[in-house]
């Protein structure tokens, strides 16, 4: 499945377009690789995606063409999520 459409799919992104926009700015990586938009994602695989000063990691567990929102975080898992701390913050 397409890297843009599992985004929009598992929610991580709630749209498509916005998923297309994130991978074309270079801020997800597929196993360690830089990923582009129409990258393959398949089980085992580990995403990292730079969301503003939100690094998330999940491993992905399903692929599916279509998922009902409250079964959509049973696609992934949470290896890591951080925030980082903006200016106005410290």
């Amino acid at each position: 499945m397409r890297l843009d459409k599992y985004l929009k799919v598992s929610r991580i992104i709630k749209r498509r377009t916005v998923a297309k926009e994130v991978c074309g700015a270079g801020r997800v990586k597929i196993n360690g690789r830089q990923a582009k938009a129409g990258s393959e994602v398949a089980v085992g695989d580990r995403l990292e995606i730079s969301l503003g000063s939100r690094l998330l990691i999940a491993e992905v567990l399903q692929v599916a063409e279509t998922m009902r929102a409250e079964l959509a975080a049973d696609m992934y898992r949470v290896v890591s999520e951080t925030r980082g701390t903006t200016k106005a913050e410290a």
